[in-house]
C-alpha cells in the first residue's frame, strides 16, 4: 500500500507539469503559423504537357510580415518530386538549374513565372482541368498549402 501512495504522488506530480507542457505549446502554435501567415499564394497554376514530361508550377508569393522569409522546398502527391528550380539565359543559352532556396523579402513578393523561378514537378499525376495540392516549405519549419489549377501547353487564361 505504502509503494501505491508513492505512484499516486508521482502521477500526482507529473500531471501539472504535463498541463503546463501542452499549455506551453498552444500558447507557441500561433507564433508558428504566424510566419505561415505573412507570406500568401496569388495566382497560382500549373502548367501540364505530358506524363513523361515535368509540368511546371508558377504563382507569386507576397510576404506581407516584417522579416524576409526564406521558401526551401516543395511537396504535392501530384508529383514524384516537386523542386525549386529557375530559369535563366546564360550567353545566349537558356539554362535550368535547381535552386536550394528563395527569400520571399519583407513587404514584398516574388514570382514563379515561366523563364524564371518555378516549381518542377517530376512525374507528374494529373490531368488538365484538375486542381493540384501543394505544400511550400519555409526554413522556419512553417508549411503553406496551395492549391493550383492545372492547364495545358498555352498556359493559364
Amino acid at each position: 500500500m505504502g509503494s501505491k501512495n508513492l505512484t499516486d504522488k508521482s502521477a500526482a506530480v507529473k500531471t501539472p507539469r504535463m498541463i503546463r507542457f501542452i499549455a506551453a505549446i498552444i500558447i507557441a502554435l500561433p507564433s508558428l503559423a504566424a510566419a505561415e501567415q505573412n507570406v500568401t499564394v496569388e495566382k497560382p497554376w500549373m502548367r501540364y504537357l505530358l506524363p513523361s514530361v515535368p509540368a511546371a508550377g508558377y504563382l507569386t508569393l507576397r510576404n506581407n510580415g516584417g522579416t524576409d522569409e526564406v521558401l526551401t522546398g516543395a511537396a504535392s502527391p501530384a508529383c514524384g518530386m516537386l523542386m525549386l528550380h529557375k530559369s535563366q539565359d546564360s550567353s545566349g543559352m537558356a539554362m535550368m538549374m535547381d535552386v536550394p532556396s528563395v527569400t520571399v523579402p519583407a513587404h514584398g513578393s516574388v514570382t514563379f513565372a515561366p523563364g524564371g523561378y518555378h516549381l518542377m514537378c517530376m512525374q507528374p499525376a494529373m490531368k488538365i482541368g484538375e486542381t493540384v495540392n501543394i505544400t511550400l516549405i519555409f526554413q522556419d519549419g512553417s508549411k503553406l498549402p496551395a492549391a493550383l489549377p492545372v492547364y495545358g501547353p498555352q498556359g493559364s487564361p
